[in-house]
């Protein structure tokens, strides 16, 4: 590291279409970080996606250290909702 960066020693180029390219300009706009900033941070989040989605009980430690959780009452609740709902839809079709 230099200067407390990484220092880059791969080069790569790729072809684009325009929707694409207009988006990672966007994106580094709204960070403020160059595009290679823009593609290295989504390439390590969809990896991290990735491992989560491949290993359901590290996406279950996530969901619990969210702190996301519903109560059983709430659950419950959302249940009888869904299901109140659902026979409404029916009802009509």
């Amino acid at each position: 590291m230099r200067d407390g960066m990484k220092r880059m020693t791969h080069r790569t180029t790729f072809a684009l279409d325009h929707d694409t390219a207009t988006r990672i300009k966007r994106l580094a706009a709204a960070w403020d970080v160059s595009q290679a900033e823009v593609v290295r941070r989504v390439v390590a989040r969809a990896d991290e996606a990735e491992r989560e989605d491949a290993d359901p009980s590290a996406a279950l430690r996530a969901l619990h250290a969210s702190g996301k959780l519903l109560v059983r009452e709430q659950a419950e609740a959302y249940l009888a909702e869904t299901a109140a709902a659902r026979r409404v839809w029916r009802d009509k079709a």
